[in-house]
């Protein structure tokens, strides 16, 4: 998690709004599996709730959980994210986020040249079949569909005494 060059910033990507979305949440992801100790895991799941509401939210977290980790797993070094709780870092990514975003984005669209080669370059071209899988299950969950972009849920169903 430091500060480094080649950065761009967000509106520079070319993904929707469900992808960008994602960023935040793959942030703390990305810190908690590099110190632990803080349970920010807790926070990545706490924020896709707050955008998705509960059922995709959860289902969000839980895939791209799934996902960062396999990345953590299959590099050297793990994968360079910027500080979420950064207020200056909030809108620039970093090559290794413009990597994942690209992966998720080009396999949520069934570009397979595109998703395979942001996958070699992520993976330091490993072409991990972890990554690969975690990244296909994500995808498939929360394929673009018509607009790429997915929903918040309907209101809860309200419970009433009935007589």
């Amino acid at each position: 998690m430091t500060t480094c060059p080649n950065l761009l910033h967000i509106n520079q990507l070319q993904c929707d709004d469900f992808e960008r979305a994602v960023l935040p949440v793959a942030r703390h992801l990305a810190l908690s599996l590099n110190q632990p100790e803080h349970h920010n895991w807790h926070r990545a799941f706490v924020i896709a709730v707050e955008q998705w509401d509960e059922p995709v939210g959860l289902s969000v977290a839980y895939h791209l959980q799934k996902l960062v980790r396999a990345l953590w797993h299959c590099r050297t070094e793990g994968p360079t994210f910027q500080d979420p709780l950064c207020i200056d870092d909030k809108y620039t990514v970093t090559r290794d986020e413009r990597l994942l975003i690209g992966m998720i984005h080009n396999m949520r669209r069934d570009r397979t040249p595109e998703a395979r080669e942001c996958v070699y370059q992520i993976t330091e071209g490993r072409m991990d079949p972890v990554v690969i899988r975690a990244g296909l299950q994500f995808a498939a969950r929360f394929s673009c569909g018509r607009g790429g972009v997915i929903r918040r849920t309907a209101a809860a169903p309200v419970l009433r005494v009935v007589q």
